[in-house]
């Protein structure tokens, strides 16, 4: 089997010198294990992600004579199959509800795994403490603008 590597720049904004470093990171590992390289555009931040920066950075790595297989990936071409995959994930109750912003989960599960000693066992602690709250809780943070996602 044929190891297959990524490079998955996000396009807001040019390509940088840490771009350029994990780009020849990832295409040299790709060749020491016989492997290829495929380009996946993380362009589902719809605010920040501009198709000219798309562009620029498969042009900038051409420049740097990094090629790909096929053509470059949009994560935002395939929404349709992350909702496919989030659906069966929550029909199999493995996700939950959570209002909690990226880094107040991040926080939660810090603390817990300072607490217990285990890292990577907290997950469930954040869980239960969104699940934990209140009805009242979710309306209240919902009127200030907070929006909820599956984890």
């Amino acid at each position: 089997m044929i190891p297959i590597f990524r490079f998955a720049p996000s396009p807001t904004g040019l390509l940088h010198l840490g771009h350029a470093l994990s780009a020849t990171c990832v295409w040299r590992a790709a060749d020491e294990a016989g492997g290829r390289v495929l380009l996946r555009i993380e362009d589902i931040d719809p605010v920040r992600a501009k198709p000219e920066f798309t562009a620029a950075i498969e042009e900038d790595l051409a420049w740097l004579g990094f090629r790909w297989e096929g053509e470059a990936v949009r994560q935002s071409a395939r929404m349709s199959l992350y909702r496919a995959a989030l659906d069966r994930l929550t029909a199999m109750d493995l996700t939950y509800k959570c209002s909690l912003t990226r880094s107040e989960h991040a926080a939660g599960v810090a603390k817990a795994e300072a607490r217990d000693g285990k890292r990577g066992r907290a997950i469930p602690t954040a869980r239960r403490a969104c699940r934990s709250k209140s009805s009242a809780s979710w309306v209240v943070r919902r009127q200030r603008g907070c929006a909820w996602r599956r984890r």
